[in-house]
């Protein structure tokens, strides 16, 4: 699928919203990773660039240290995220 919505954004040149709960897809795949609230009425509560070079290998990138920072600060705002929706 990866490869597949790839080969269409660069045919096409349009813009593509991607809804994944795979961080590390989203990671993958965009320019830039929106972090939604949990629950109903969800807002935007992080937004975070992706500064990786194109064409990006999902193999090759996993391991680059601009890769696991940005990972680590987006899955903290995750987490808070997921540990506030299961305070209230």
């Amino acid at each position: 699928l990866e490869v597949q919505l790839r080969k269409l954004w660069q045919e096409r040149g349009m813009t593509v919203l991607f809804v994944t709960h795979d961080l590390e897809e989203a990671i993958g795949l965009a320019d830039e990773v929106v972090v939604l609230s949990a629950g109903p009425g969800s807002r935007i509560v992080g937004r975070h660039e992706v500064g990786l070079e194109r064409p990006r290998n999902m193999l090759d990138i996993r391991t680059d240290s601009r890769f696991m920072e940005l990972y680590g600060r987006i899955w903290a705002q995750l987490r808070e995220e997921v540990l506030r929706s299961h305070a209230r």
